[in-house]
């Protein structure tokens, strides 16, 4: 095959490839514009084969390059001898080589043009660092504090909340009645029925509060919400502080351990009375117990529920995850089995969020208060689990 025999192939080659290119590029646009998942998948698939086109397209212009330079009779110039430039020719040579550039564009100057052992000098010692110019970078602040991350659950709607008129009182229980009707015969008198028997729960308010002054021109000057950040503040400082309330009660009811799902089973199906309505306030550790725990079918016993409040369930009872601080230390796995309205009575007195202006200092008092009690209501509406890995 002769020169032009080469050179028209690798034109036809080169047509038919900037074709397949163009057709390449269309298909990306057209399959970005759809913003489907599978859509992206074939998107990247047209894309590299227009990369691998494109690769071969500059092959091809390279090689037609050379025949036609062949075809015309153009040579290679030959080889000369690199003149060792001065210092002076170097620094012109720089000085004309950033002027052809286009400003703002990065370029790397040959090595050629940098003084005898530049290019190969240590950049580690050499080099300009950040350390070397703090003063010029500047540093990215936000001013909008992100609040950590953690579990912060209300354990007062769970249980029998009642309002409070005073300071304290006494809430009366019925006990459940265990006897029964006697037999009778015809014309007899009535036998006596037995009373119902009461007990009385005596609760106690006791108040908790704090505030704290904030100065009129931090307010003012802050980038953020700063009294809305203190409010909030206050909000979960409450809510932390009837859940360790409600906490201590939990701890009071009788202990038990389990080691299995089955220890939970013989806890739910027999120590705790039929009557009793059952949920579980766990721990995370506790609750990582439960997740992991499986059936003979090898299923889940978690499960999800649109009925449970928590949004989980296991063996028909709803799971409600606190921090491990909040029923022990953290690591320890603890849980409250049981009815916990029956179980915790809360006596709700007071909720207070009040702010104020102290003109004398100029600043502003952010108040959060509240004042309730919290009871034992009955013994046996529950059980205080500790989950202890079994023997190996």
């Amino acid at each position: 095959m002769t020169l032009d025999e080469k050179l028209a192939a690798i034109k036809k080659q080169l047509d038919e490839k900037r074709a397949s290119a163009e057709a390449h590029k269309a298909e990306v646009r057209s399959l970005l514009e759809q913003d489907t998942e599978d859509a992206t998948v074939k998107a990247k698939e047209a894309r590299a084969a227009f990369d691998k086109e494109s690769a071969e397209i500059k092959d091809l212009e390279e090689k037609r390059s050379l025949y036609e330079g062949a075809l015309e009779g153009k040579q290679e110039p030959a080889k000369t001898v690199a003149h060792k430039p001065t210092t002076d020719e170097r620094r012109k040579e720089i000085n004309a080589f950033i002027r052809s550039k286009e400003l703002g564009k990065e370029m790397n100057i040959p090595a050629y043009m940098l003084r005898d052992g530049e290019a190969s000098a240590d950049p580690t010692t050499t080099g300009v660092k950040s350390a070397d110019n703090q003063f010029l970078i500047p540093v990215d602040q936000s001013y909008v504090p992100q609040r950590e991350l953690q579990t912060v659950v209300d354990l007062k709607p769970f249980t029998h909340v009642i309002p409070a008129k005073h300071a304290q009182g006494v809430y009366p229980t019925l006990k459940n009645v265990t006897s029964v009707l006697h037999t009778v015969e015809e014309l007899e008198k009535n036998p006596t029925l037995a009373k119902p028997e009461f007990d009385k729960v005596d609760w106690k308010v006791a108040t908790y509060r704090g505030a704290i002054p904030i100065s009129q021109e931090d307010i003012d000057d802050a980038e953020a919400d700063l009294v809305g950040i203190v409010n909030e503040n206050g909000q979960q400082l409450k809510r932390n502080t009837a859940n360790a309330a409600i906490a201590g009660e939990l701890k009071k009811f009788a202990a038990k351990t389990v080691s299995s799902i089955d220890d939970l089973k013989e806890i739910n199906n027999v120590a705790l009375d039929p009557a009793y309505n059952r949920a579980l306030i766990v721990s995370q550790s506790f609750y990582n117990f439960l997740d992991t725990v499986k059936d003979g079918n090898g299923r889940y016993l978690l499960q999800d529920s649109i009925i449970s409040l928590s949004g989980k369930t296991v063996l028909g009872m709803s799971v409600v995850v606190v921090g491990d601080t909040v029923l022990g230390a953290a690591g320890e796995a603890h849980a409250f089995l049981g009815d916990l309205p029956r179980a915790i009575i809360f006596a709700d007195r007071a909720d207070l969020d009040i702010q104020w202006v102290d003109n004398d200092i100029y600043d502003k008092y952010l108040r959060a208060g509240m004042r309730f009690g919290v009871a034992t209501a009955d013994t046996k509406a529950g059980f205080f689990l500790t989950y202890t890995a079994p023997k190996a």
